[in-house]
């Protein structure tokens, strides 16, 4: 038996009110603002999602997409460094941009989304700009997925630490990535 019609629409106004709600104020946003916002009582909210690792959950993995699509346009770049470069600096600038990814990055899962394994997932478009910097010798052979990962909990945490300063996480991001170039007079440590 399908969902009556008015419990989807009320379903899709929740979703799009924690979408709006979570990437203006963060994960943390009372469940009653969200409730209010979409239209509808907080037992609506209840009769749709469990707790609040339920609504992100449900909000979050397409965000995850915009990383294909990130990924993606580095690609046109013709100089793989600057094509990986140019990668990290939309990925974190679109983390910095949404309180909700950026918690959900900083504090790992939240519902039973993992955001670092969701960057993960987003696949081979994010795998084609590591090789490809690989490939070309200027991007460190010790910098992968992983490390990836744990570039965007740190970076999360200066987003965090100094919101709305986007020179404070590209700063960061500068020390980073002057480290993990591989250059002709440099040895990997």
């Amino acid at each position: 038996m399908s969902p009556r019609a008015d419990a989807v629409r009320n379903r899709q106004k929740l979703v799009d009110a924690a979408r709006l709600s979570f990437a203006e104020e963060g994960v943390d946003v009372p469940l009653e603002q969200i409730a209010k916002r979409a239209g509808v009582s907080i037992g609506t909210l209840y009769n749709h999602f469990a707790d609040r690792g339920e609504l992100v959950d449900a909000v979050l993995p397409d965000r995850m997409a915009r990383i294909d699509a990130i990924a993606a346009e580095s690609a046109a770049e013709p100089d793989a460094w600057t094509a990986f470069a140019t990668f990290l600096d939309a990925l974190i600038s679109a983390q910095a941009r949404d309180r909700a990814v950026n918690d959900a990055v900083a504090r790992g899962s939240i519902g039973t989304v993992d955001l670092v394994a969701e960057c993960g997932r987003a696949g081979s478009a994010v795998l084609a700009v590591l090789e490809r910097a690989h490939v070309a010798g200027v991007l460190r052979d010790d910098f992968g997925f992983d490390e990836l990962g744990t570039l965007m909990v740190a970076v999360a945490n200066i987003i965090a630490l100094h919101p709305d300063d986007d020179e404070a996480w590209r700063r960061h991001l500068g020390f980073v990535l002057d480290g993990i170039r591989r250059t002709p007079h440099r040895t990997e440590a």
